[in-house]
């Protein structure tokens, strides 16, 4: 087609007639068979076309040019540009787009179009960071929500620093299998505060007992958090409980009573400085006063080291073979030999509590087990 001849009909012609001509011709210009005149007139005229005053027009140009990696670059960031309804088309496709392009548009963009970017089919690490320190929760929610995007750990931190308090991406952190251990943790007392603040809650137990029945609640969470933790993710779970403050006496003791000894190990490995596989030695075959030393150096109290010592003797026998045993048996053993000095009475009354837990959920699922047979 003749560009000066189209540009006459173009003139003159419906809407419907001009969009169509304007799909035609872009279709055209992507194919490999047009010749390089043909090409560079089709160009021309696609160029022209950005001036029509319909947007039918230069969404059927749109259409027909968004997901094609042979589109003239100046058209694309064009209709990038265009009103909503067009630019969708080609932020969401394009493959001309380049991180930088789209980084842009996202600092710039309404929620909508950051939601289109983070919804693309396929979504760097660097633009993924991108949207999860600048995007508005609806683009973090279409991110997550996309298996073409490749997030890195710094970007699940930032979007649940960020968005944490909102349930909606909340629980679509929680549901993503690659969320960190940390975030996880991190998400838990965002959950926390969010019930603290809770009026019901607060009329009906008081601030004082409201606050202490989900720290509670949080400390067993996070210990239930640990089953589904990889071993890689112990140092960076272990660092973040350590900078919270929450790395404390009664939870580790509560750890190791639950058989999470991997995790234990990564905490002394942080807390004594020692090598890992130093502690792993110790853990799984030192004598007891080498055990005593390395835990004095991590900084625990004299009290803990009894029950943590005869803990460790158990889950050793059952790493083996040699006795088969669980959280009832650990805890009841642990309470041995603790006397009544202050620092022992309260240790023996957490150990207590997590023996009495142990019994009422393996009674549980006893109960559960006679109503299936």
């Amino acid at each position: 087609m003749v560009v000066s001849h189209f540009l006459k009909w173009a003139a003159v012609a419906r809407v419907g007639e001009r969009a169509a001509a304007a799909s035609a011709l872009a279709r055209a210009y992507i194919s490999p068979n047009l010749s390089f005149e043909d090409h560079c007139a089709a160009e021309a005229a696609l160029t022209l076309l950005l001036d029509d005053p319909s947007a039918k027009v230069r969404q059927a140009m749109a259409d027909a040019l968004s997901m094609s990696s042979h589109a003239p670059v100046q058209i694309i960031a064009a209709l990038a540009a265009d009103q909503p309804e067009i630019a969708a088309m080609v932020i969401g496709r394009s493959p001309l787009l380049t991180d930088v392009d789209l980084i842009d548009r996202l600092a710039a963009g309404r929620k909508e179009t950051q939601a289109l970017i983070a919804g693309r089919s396929q979504v760097s690490m660097s633009l993924a960071a991108a949207i999860a320190e600048i995007g508005e929760p609806e683009a973090c929610l279409a991110l997550l929500a996309n298996s073409g995007a490749d997030i890195a750990s710094l970007s699940f931190h930032r979007m649940a620093e960020r968005h944490g308090h909102l349930a909606g991406v909340r629980e679509a952190l929680i549901a993503d299998a690659r969320l960190p251990a940390d975030c996880r943790h991190m998400l838990l007392l965002k959950v926390s505060e969010a019930l603290q603040g809770s009026p019901l809650l607060v009329a009906l137990m008081g601030r004082t007992g409201a606050e202490r029945v989900l720290r509670n609640a949080c400390v067993k969470a996070s210990i239930t958090l640990l089953d589904n933790t990889p071993a890689e993710e112990h140092e960076a779970l272990v660092g973040h409980l350590r900078l919270r403050g929450e790395l404390t006496t009664g939870f580790i003791v509560r750890a190791v009573a639950h058989g999470k000894v991997d995790f234990f190990g990564s905490a002394l490995v942080m807390l004594t400085g020692q090598s890992e596989r130093r502690v792993r030695a110790l853990l799984s075959s030192g004598h007891d006063g080498a055990v005593r030393a390395l835990l004095r150096r991590a900084g625990l109290p004299d009290a803990a080291h009894g029950p943590l010592l005869r803990a460790i003797r158990i889950w050793r026998d059952v790493a083996n073979g040699r006795r088969i045993a669980g959280v009832q048996e650990v805890s009841w053993a642990m309470l041995e030999g603790l006397g009544d000095q202050p620092a022992e009475k309260e240790l023996a009354g957490m150990i207590r509590a997590i023996h009495v837990d142990a019994l009422r959920d393996n009674a549980r699922r006893h109960a559960l087990a006679l109503a299936a047979a």
